[in-house]
């Protein structure tokens, strides 16, 4: 079901047929009853110097040149270019990137910027074909010290790190300046600017897509740019985090939990961080058309999550729900319904 919006606060279609509940495929929590789900309204409270902070670090990276770099790179593939990009990220550290082109394409193109779902990388040049063979150019950024589970990275993390969960979540969580997504979503900002740099771009006609750790991305990019033609986020992470951490016993979410486990009376202080962090946050203050994807059965990221990020989300906007799908959202269906959107939205 594609449920479309233009306002902030928006009419759905009612359901059909809502369940009480539902059970996730591994039977290990209750999702809440979907028309609840649909329902919600965050109770995010942004935190009062949350556009400062974002100022201040978005600042602090532009004190770097991006130091653009680009290495034809060699493959068998016909119809695509691809090209190894490193640019400066956060701090100035190197972050890797591929861009793919359609074969001989000079431009300028509408643009796919892409990011990677929670323990991914890059992965292969050759992979992830689907915007360049649809006439896109499509930058996939690299996921610091990430892509060792599912797909591989070629990214360090320099970060300050301190006591922690194995994974992201908590990965200096002792304050906000300290946490990893502030820099991988410092990454992800100037990724864009990478793309608007390059001859084969239409700086005019820029989206950026992701899914789950990708998707919450996209959204955090989304509230901390204006000049956006488009935002795909499916299964988006990192939305309502609080409220997540609370509802549902599923990784990467319970690493929080089992960092409160041991570090007993700290609470308010990680959830003081991880509001600056929250995909509600930013898209109360995304402008750009956008398309999100919920999988109902998902116990990664509960549908009361994603509809929360929806909901306050201050631009035009659509989503897609996924009846029988947790996390994998709409797979490859939700892959083709993001090319299609684009197309709409860039041409």
């Amino acid at each position: 079901m594609m449920i479309e919006a233009t306002r902030p606060t928006c009419t759905r279609t009612p359901p059909t047929h809502p369940p009480a509940h539902r059970r996730t495929p591994g039977g290990s929590m209750l999702i809440e009853p979907v028309d609840a789900a649909r329902a919600h309204v965050s109770s995010h409270v942004d935190p009062e110097d949350f556009d400062a902070f974002w100022a201040d670090t978005l600042a602090e990276a532009a004190q770097h040149d991006l130091d653009v770099r680009l290495a034809p790179v060699q493959t068998d593939l016909a119809l695509v270019d691809v090209q190894d990009v490193t640019f400066a990220g956060s701090g100035g550290t190197d972050v890797r990137a591929w861009l793919r082109t359609p074969r001989g394409a000079t431009g300028p193109l509408p643009t796919v910027v892409s990011y990677v779902g929670y323990g991914g990388g890059r992965g292969r040049a050759e992979e992830t074909l689907i915007y360049a063979a649809a006439g896109f150019a499509h930058l996939q950024m690299d996921t610091r010290g990430q892509g060792s589970y599912w797909s591989a990275g070629d990214t360090a993390d320099h970060g300050e790190a301190g006591p922690a969960i194995p994974g992201f979540m908590t990965r200096g969580i002792a304050s906000r300046e300290t946490y990893y997504y502030r820099r991988l979503f410092t990454d992800a900002v100037r990724a864009v600017d990478v793309a608007r740099s390059l001859d084969v771009v239409d700086p005019a006609r820029i989206a950026v897509q992701g899914g789950s750790q990708g998707g919450g991305m996209a959204l955090a990019v989304a509230g901390l740019r204006d000049d956006l033609a488009a935002v795909s986020a499916y299964v988006p992470f990192l939305s309502d985090i609080e409220r997540a951490t609370h509802i549902t016993d599923a990784y990467p979410y319970h690493e929080v939990v089992d960092y409160l486990k041991t570090h007993r009376g700290r609470g308010e202080d990680v959830h003081a961080v991880l509001r600056h962090f929250d995909g509600v946050a930013f898209s109360r203050r995304a402008t750009a058309p956008a398309r999100f994807s919920v999988g109902l059965m998902d116990a990664t990221c509960p549908p009361s999550t994603v509809y929360g990020a929806f909901n306050a989300y201050a631009g035009e906007k659509e989503i897609v729900e996924w009846e029988y799908n947790g996390h994998d959202g709409g797979g490859i269906d939700d892959e083709l319904g993001t090319l299609a959107f684009l197309k709409r939205r860039m041409g």
